[in-house]
């Protein structure tokens, strides 16, 4: 039952916490000059556009995943490494500010008094896994944020010579994955992230 439940969570995660994150990269890359994303209607709320079948299987049983890469075309930024990096952080920031907001939700009802034991731990998913979600696709392996992050933080050829063992480092990513090696960095990172917030809403507690 326990298991069922954090599935649905997950699954409400997939249509509402996912399309945020993708949106999020579509509207930063229209700021930034690139309207490649708004006009292939990536900058849409709708998760049907934006959902990965492998991501989206992998978020619901194994509680990390990814969606469809959001297309953009650095010739058309004012400055493309700029461009892309704001691109690729505008993801997991938009989470990361989401999980904020879930947690002023999560204090305030439990001030109220008004929050029921499913409510409390459905909440308490969706912060969590919102967050991991920020540090996984930080990742520098595509087709997480990280690897675009690395095209505006290296020089061109560095970033292909590293590109030319995109499946090796992505199979090796998967392995990682199922075997746990990736779970403790992802997790310490995400507590740390969370701690934050907490402090950042002290004055609910």
């Amino acid at each position: 039952m326990d298991q069922l439940f954090e599935i649905l969570v997950r699954a409400l995660i997939l249509v509402a916490v996912i399309p945020i994150h993708e949106c999020a990269h579509g509207l930063a890359a229209s700021w930034m000059g690139d309207y490649t994303a708004r006009d292939m209607g990536r900058t849409t709320l709708n998760p049907l556009v934006h959902l990965d079948p492998l991501g989206s299987l992998l978020l619901l049983f194994a509680g990390l995943g990814w969606a469809k890469p959001v297309p953009v075309d650095t010739r058309n930024f004012r400055n493309p490494k700029a461009g892309m990096a704001v691109t690729a952080l505008a993801g997991p920031a938009a989470n990361i500010l989401l999980a904020l907001v879930v947690i002023i939700l999560y204090k305030l009802l439990r001030l109220a008094g008004g929050i029921s034991f499913l409510v409390e731990a459905a909440l308490l998913i969706i912060i969590q896994t919102t967050v991991h979600l920020a540090v996984f696709n930080m990742i520098p392996i595509p087709p997480l944020d990280g690897s675009r992050l690395l095209t505006a933080l290296l020089p061109d050829r560095s970033y292909y010579a590293i590109m030319r063992y995109e499946r090796v480092i992505m199979a090796a990513m998967m392995l990682a994955l199922f075997t746990g090696v990736l779970s403790l960095p992802i997790y310490r990172a995400t507590d740390w992230i969370i701690a934050v917030l907490d402090r950042i809403t002290f004055f609910l507690n």
